[in-house]
């Protein structure tokens, strides 16, 4: 309504001609659940099962404490040595200590978080399912999954532990992987990205059981990281805990028996030399936070559009299973499901990238490709939080046009950062809103104001097909 000026004077009246904008989301804010040494809040109160955002290491440490003293590590074999042999009056000693890596809990937390970190990573979220002497079940899955759901700010989901109530079969999975599809397809904001939890020296016998953890629903929303990782990070380990064996000319002698911490307060150089040899073995990982932080990685230097694939891999040695092209095409692409898994590969000279960028949806033309499902949630987002200004808004012509400007000039910026396809804009987006457009009287009546946007989304070209020919001479 008018100002009604009642007083002889000059009045100034401030008229807004530029259209809101659309503030772009961020894309790669994962939220990680597992088991932590402890949960604490900003007030040092326990949180189980609450997510806590953090922006670095450091501050997981603070909220979330240290790795699982892996305690069946170093045993049997595995035991920390110190063999003493008397030659020519004197004792030339070797230690030696190989850790099982089968022994492992299964609690990674306190790793994947490193690996985000090292790979890339920025803001995430963590959600502590239980301590570490829980076993990581569904029930605890599903209650960390429960409470993430409650945060908009994550796009990423992944867990981090081995479910101990599924270690021989698919079945343990399936219910908590579905669990995040479904929460995925409700939410349109996040993905998930998951771990193969079996691996053996057969890529094809592991991609089956992989693929049996999934139903066909929302396959769109997942994708799968195959095989394990060779980090370069040691063991959590206690001291008080690991016992040495140590021997003289084939006789137990002085420091049999005795734990590490029992050998520190005693003897600091031999302690100091065990510890090195025990720090000589490195632990291997699943792949999902080491790509978390690719992913975003990729998004500050390119762009929640490209493909996080070709990419290396960070503090890492390898791969734990090297798979040839002609195994990762089973695995790449999968006729049956359709259920594709994407492979990290060591290639000479260059190290180790991944080489995959499908999601589980590998048949689907439309959302086969990860960047693509990630690109459509970032816009979708960004354009969801932008016009709840025009709730209950006047549904007519004016706001029609407002928002179809602010939407066209956030896709003209994505078009000329190189997101969408197409020579002019027109060619790479539309939208569309108005009466008898995307609108009847009804939906007016019943306050309904729709609108369409088509993008023609740039998709990775995954397989270069070069042709040669012999050109006569002429």
């Amino acid at each position: 309504m008018a100002t009604n000026y009642k007083t002889p004077g000059v009045y100034i009246e401030e008229i807004s001609k530029l259209p809101a904008s659309v503030a772009a989301v961020e894309t790669a804010i994962p939220a990680f659940m597992g088991r932590t040494e402890f949960a604490k809040d900003e007030n040092g109160l326990d949180a189980p099962n609450v997510p806590i955002r953090i922006t670095s290491f450091l501050d997981y440490s603070k909220y979330f404490g240290g790795a699982n003293p892996e305690t069946a590590v170093f045993s049997a074999s595995g035991t920390p040595t110190i063999t003493d042999v008397t030659e020519s009056g004197k004792i030339r000693r070797t230690i030696t200590c190989e850790a099982r890596k089968t022994a492992v809990s299964g609690a990674y937390m306190y790793y994947a978080i490193q690996m985000f970190y090292a790979n890339g990573g920025g803001p995430c979220y963590v959600v502590s399912s239980g301590p570490y002497g829980s076993n990581f079940t569904n029930a605890l899955g599903t209650a960390s999954l429960a409470a993430i759901a409650k945060v908009d700010e994550p796009t990423m989901l992944i867990f981090t532990d081995k479910h101990t109530s599924a270690t021989a079969t698919s079945s343990g999975y399936q219910t908590l992987y579905d669990a995040v599809l479904a929460q995925c397809n409700r939410l349109q904001d996040r993905i998930g990205i998951f771990d193969p939890w079996v691996l053996t020296d057969n890529p094809f016998d592991d991609a089956a059981k992989i693929r049996d953890s999934f139903s066909m629903d929302y396959l769109k929303y997942g994708c799968v990281y195959y095989p394990w990782l060779q980090s370069v990070l040691n063991y959590g380990y206690d001291e008080g805990v690991v016992t040495v064996a140590h021997t003289l000319d084939g006789v137990n002698s002085a420091y049999n028996g005795l734990t590490l911490s029992a050998i520190k307060a005693i003897d600091l150089s031999t302690y100091r030399a065990v510890k090195l040899e025990i720090d000589k073995n490195v632990i291997d990982l699943p792949p999902s936070s080491s790509v978390a932080g690719i992913m975003a990685r990729v998004d500050n230097n390119r762009g929640v559009w490209k493909a996080p694939a070709n990419e290396s891999v960070k503090m890492i040695s390898g791969p734990a299973l090297k798979v040839t092209s002609e195994q990762q095409e089973g695995l790449n692409i999968d006729a049956t499901t359709g259920k594709s898994i994407n492979v990290i590969r060591f290639f000479t000279g260059k190290g180790t990238l991944v080489w995959g960028a499908r999601t589980l949806a590998g048949n689907d033309n439309e959302w086969r490709y990860i960047p693509v499902r990630r690109f459509y949630n970032f816009v979708e987002e960004s354009v969801k939080k932008a016009t709840e200004f025009v709730v209950f808004e006047p549904n007519d012509a004016n706001t029609w046009l407002r928002v179809k400007t602010m939407c066209e000039n956030f896709l003209n910026t994505l078009w000329r950062q190189g997101a969408l396809q197409g020579a002019k804009p027109d060619d790479a987006f539309f939208v569309k809103i108005g009466l008898g457009i995307t609108m009847t009287s009804l939906d007016i009546l019943e306050g309904r104001m729709n609108v369409e946007i088509g993008m023609a989304a740039v998709r990775p070209a995954e397989f270069i097909i070069l042709k040669f020919s012999h050109k006569l001479q002429e």
